[in-house]
């Protein structure tokens, strides 16, 4: 057992992912390209946000949280796992561990609060488009970014507070990365409040988000059935397209591996496995859904490219 006042020089070891010694510079080579590819991407979207005045609209900007969220999660994951893997060393820190996890968790809940935010701007949008101004104007916009980050702070950082009365009985990590199912098992006593309050979290953010989702789109849809106009009918349905295909991809990539942890049944290495696809699939599919099917993102990106290719 090991005491509160010792934690802080406590040292945990994550599960190996047990290479052989060929496959070490092979694995860390794709990890690093796969990192950088990820990292490209999303900064690609947000430097073209960022420099593009006519892309500086409410549903742009609620769009530039996504890139910037997905960066912080996989380099979250990416750095501790490039230097496992090089090292061949998977000790980390106690508070190393609790930062990595609160991350984890932090990025998790964006991904819904941003999406969940996004579906709001496309109801008012496409619902109310003559009120669109009016409601999304630049104070409202920050009001909105400004409430969805502190509200899943506070969420998480309760979820970890909730750790620092516990004494902890074993060091071995049962996963590649540290979140909240994989601490509790550290953990000597009940933690049955941890446990509750982390499974409050989870339907507390799919519900949430399913449901301002599941609202946002049936009025969008009953909207553009209405509407005779041809072209407002294929915009409309384009830009809710791309955002329902993320959000579809973020529920499958996030309930499975939580709901797994939880379930005996599942074999180890397919929890182990699907607990780090959730920081690789989405951070490189979003930006390039985002960039390829969004068409002034498109056009924005094709024509610096261009640009850039004509003066070299």
């Amino acid at each position: 057992m090991y005491p509160n006042g010792s934690v802080l020089s406590l040292v945990l070891t994550l599960h190996s992912l047990e290479l052989p010694e060929t496959s070490i510079y092979p694995a860390f080579i794709f990890g690093l390209t796969t990192y950088l590819f990820i990292l490209l991407c999303n900064v690609t979207i947000v430097v073209t946000i960022c420099l593009n005045r006519n892309l500086h609209k409410p549903m742009y900007i609620l769009l530039l949280n996504m890139p910037i969220n997905d960066a912080m999660g996989a380099t979250n994951l990416f750095s501790q796992l490039l230097y496992n893997i090089l090292s061949q060393d998977t000790s980390i820190s106690y508070p190393a561990c609790l930062l990595q996890g609160f991350i984890v968790h932090l990025y998790g809940g964006a991904s819904y609060v941003i999406l969940t935010a996004m579906a709001f701007d496309r109801y008012i949008a496409i619902c109310s488009p003559l009120r669109y101004g009016a409601i999304m104007n630049t104070n409202n916009l920050v009001k909105i970014i400004s409430g969805m980050w502190l509200f899943n702070f506070a969420v998480i950082i309760v979820l970890f507070s909730l750790f620092l009365n516990y004494k902890i009985c074993q060091t071995h990590m049962t996963d590649l990365i540290c979140y909240n199912p994989s601490i509790m098992k550290l953990m000597c006593e009940d933690t049955k409040v941890n446990n509750i309050y982390g499974l409050f979290t989870l339907v507390l953010y799919h519900i949430l988000a399913f449901s301002v989702v599941a609202f946002t789109y049936i009025h969008i849809l009953i909207t553009c059935v209405t509407n005779k106009q041809s072209d407002a009918k294929n915009k409309a349905l384009q830009t809710c397209g791309t955002h329902l295909v993320v959000f579809l991809f973020l529920e499958f990539n996030t309930l499975f591996p939580l709901v797994a942890h939880r379930s005996e049944s599942v074999p180890a290495y397919i929890r182990r496995m699907f607990s780090i696809t959730v920081f690789v699939f989405p951070p490189l599919v979003n930006p390039l859904v985002y960039g390829f099917k969004t068409k002034e993102i498109r056009q924005k990106i094709l024509t610096c490219f261009k640009s850039k290719i004509h003066s070299v």
